[in-house]
């Protein structure tokens, strides 16, 4: 099945004539559009429930420092220590739990994600070079019932579209368990440090296009898989609400506005093209973020559209 979600930067070019930075055609039309369209709509499909482990395959060579700036992440969405400094992560996530209760008023049961297996193809079995079908072949190394599979592929791995009209994306695959047929979610995100972090590790990168505003400091001393890991929690908020294209989405389903792709760009409150937001600094490093994450760890996240007020939320 083909990907129905992705972080794009499909009309930069276009967008940057209007000196608007991280912005694409979704989220114009989210400004001209009515109130009322302007809420994403729940096309009756299922959604992600239960505990969900989220399996990372590693494809290429990772620093250790870097695969532990991701698992930490993925740990702190469950971590209930983590709240205790606020904003986290887990209070992050907590966003994504207001779907679940439009879906199912009665009875909302979002997901409790964990991190699960770890995955690692140093060698790059497949080549440098990976095509849409590449990625869900990885992908499929995962478990294949009750899982989000992520594909990081390093810095020096190009996949087609990245850099051009993407900086990763999800969907779904089905596959026999047991002689039955399932579905299981997937997400890639590529390390853009030294392809295009201009386009894909902004703010921590000075824009290619758009306001030149100086870039923030990264919370985890690197721009690439800070980066990754923005875009990559959006794509989890994304994949949870709309894991097989049929959840909470406005727009075709072949390029849909999703929880956070609703919100580009807004990181803090006082959000506008080119300016992430007001967020927390670190008074130590100078970094910027807006989330507490496991072992210490600071992340910056995207706002995530909340139906109930058809506004972007952030934690800061």
């Amino acid at each position: 099945m083909a990907p129905h979600s992705f972080f794009n930067v499909n009309l930069l070019l276009i967008l940057a004539l209007f000196s608007v930075f991280n912005l694409c055609f979704a989220a114009r039309l989210l400004s001209t559009a009515s109130p009322q369209d302007q809420l994403l709509r729940y096309h009756n499909g299922a959604l992600l429930q239960g505990t969900i482990s989220v399996n990372l395959i590693w494809y290429g060579y990772f620093k250790p420092s870097q695969r532990a700036i991701v698992s930490d992440f993925i740990t702190s969405l469950s971590d209930s220590d983590a709240t205790a400094s606020n904003p986290s992560v887990a209070t992050w996530w907590k966003g994504v739990e207001k779907y679940y209760q439009l879906s199912n008023p009665k009875n909302p049961s979002s997901p409790s994600l964990h991190l699960g297996r770890q995955l690692l193809d140093e060698k790059y079995s497949l080549g440098k070079s990976l095509s849409e079908d590449q990625i869900i072949q990885l992908a499929a190394y995962g478990e294949q019932k009750d899982a989000i599979n992520v594909v990081l592929t390093a810095s020096d791995v190009t996949v087609a579209g990245f850099c051009v009209n993407r900086c990763g994306t999800h969907g779904s695959k089905s596959s026999i368990v047991k002689g039955k047929n399932q579905k299981f979610a997937y997400i890639w995100v590529g390390n853009s440090e030294t392809q295009c972090p201009g386009y894909c590790a902004w703010p921590f990168h000075q824009p290619i296009y758009g306001p030149q505003n100086p870039p923030l400091g990264s919370p985890n001393s690197d721009v690439g898989i800070d980066g990754a890991v923005a875009v990559l929690s959006g794509l989890l908020a994304g994949t949870a609400t709309n894991p097989f294209g049929d959840g909470f989405y406005q727009g075709p389903a072949t390029a849909p506005l999703e929880a956070a792709s609703a919100c580009p760009g807004v990181y803090g409150k006082g959000a506008y093209p080119g300016y992430a937001g007001d967020l927390l600094l670190d008074p130590t490093t100078g970094a910027s973020y807006n989330a507490h994450g496991s072992n210490g760890r600071k992340h910056l996240l995207p706002a995530i559209y909340d139906p109930s007020t058809s506004q972007c939320s952030t934690l800061v």
